[in-house]
């Protein structure tokens, strides 16, 4: 009894003997951030894809009559530039020179005939009206004494053979194969001294007055493009900046939107649009450091949508549920809900919720909380500034 009497007398004495708590305010932490000033702006939207470069006109060229290969144009190899109406082959032309010549005999020959049987017509006629008016008779005399039937075969006979001197002289044309505009020589599949039949594929070629590439472009990316049918017809589509790297420089081109292809690609999704880029190979005009080849890879900058009073920001700035952090004139957190018209991986253009000359945060912040003190280094701010503006 007297150890729990001495217990107890020693806890009361050491509770009468202890402190007061001390009482101190909560500070909260003072982040370092990093910002940059939103600035209100007109920015046009550039719409990027890629494409390859193909030609607008390819045309397979075949050989419509049959011959000996005599001659080829330098011009007829692969890769040869040609012009509109230059020779690239001729062929073995004897034959058809000969055939020509029996049609125009036998042109001949049909006109002496029709003349023949006009003649005879004429003087069966006669005959008929002397015969009526000897005998009193009203009877009409038929076509075949008058010998008209005579008269229409030899007029059909000699169509006949108008028509079959037009078509040997055809054929006599045809040996000779011009270019049928100004373009390059993808493949060349034949050559002097070889015999060709009708229906031989002699080279595949393509014109060079225009070059084509088709764009693929996401149905997220079309608000932004204007791809009215009438303004492309009429050649006012958006203007496109092709670039490709060759030899270790990047070289650039400038076209044009001109159509779209209509529909939806089924697998992907996209619609293509078809860009067009005049005298890719510089053969009319030097409008090109380097000639654009087809089949060149090219990246595509198209000139979209024109915003104003819009503001460009990081792509880091933007939090969940479109939110933005900014710091306020004491130096705190605040929160914005913004309204965004656009966004990359790159940057996001804000068309409301901030205000020119705001500070955003662009510190990479967790779990933030309206009103948290922060600190900024005035040099980290005009680099994020540099940043945005670019």
């Amino acid at each position: 009894m007297a150890i729990i009497a001495i217990s107890i007398a020693a806890a009361v004495a050491l509770y009468l003997q202890r402190e007061p708590p001390t009482v101190s305010e909560t500070v909260l932490p003072t982040m370092l951030v990093n910002v940059v000033r939103a600035q209100a702006t007109s920015e046009q939207v550039i719409v990027t894809a890629q494409g390859s470069v193909i030609p607008k006109t390819e045309t397979t060229l075949v050989s419509e009559v049959s011959g000996l290969i005599e001659e080829v144009s330098p011009a007829f190899v692969t890769g040869g530039l040609f012009r509109k109406d230059d020779i690239l082959i001729r062929i073995d032309d004897r034959n058809y020179r000969a055939e020509v010549k029996r049609a125009e005999a036998a042109v001949a020959a049909a006109e002496t005939n029709v003349t023949r049987e006009t003649g005879l017509a004429d003087y069966a006629e006669q005959d008929y009206e002397r015969a009526r008016s000897s005998l009193n008779s009203s009877k009409a005399a038929s076509d075949l004494a008058l010998r008209k039937p005579q008269v229409s075969e030899a007029v059909a006979n000699l169509e006949f053979a108008k028509a079959d001197l037009e078509k040997r002289r055809g054929d006599l044309d045809r040996t000779v194969i011009k270019a049928p505009y100004d373009g390059l020589v993808r493949e060349k599949l034949a050559d002097i001294g070889q015999f060709v039949n009708a229906g031989f594929t002699l080279a595949r070629t393509f014109s060079t007055d225009v070059a084509e590439i088709r764009l693929p472009l996401p149905d997220k990316e079309l608000p932004f493009l204007d791809l009215d049918e009438n303004m492309l017809r009429r050649g006012e589509g958006a203007p496109v900046t092709f670039s490709a790297s060759l030899g270790g420089k990047t070289h650039t081109w400038t076209g044009r939107i001109v159509r779209t292809e209509g529909v939806f690609d089924d697998r992907s999704r996209v619609l293509y649009v078809v860009a067009q880029v005049d005298d890719p190979y510089n053969q009319e005009t030097s409008n090109w450091p380097q000639p654009l080849r087809i089949g060149t890879f090219v990246d595509a900058r198209i000139m979209g949508t024109t915003f104003d009073n819009v503001i460009r920001l990081p792509r880091g700035v933007l939090h969940k549920n479109d939110q933005v952090w900014t710091v306020t004139n004491d130096n705190t957190l605040q929160s914005h809900q913004v309204e965004i018209v656009r966004a990359n991986e790159k940057s996001v253009l804000i068309a409301s919720g901030l205000t020119s000359g705001d500070l955003v945060c662009t510190s990479l912040l967790d779990n933030p909380l309206p009103g948290t003190p922060v600190r900024f280094n005035p040099l980290k701010q005009s680099q994020g500034a540099s940043n945005a503006s670019q």
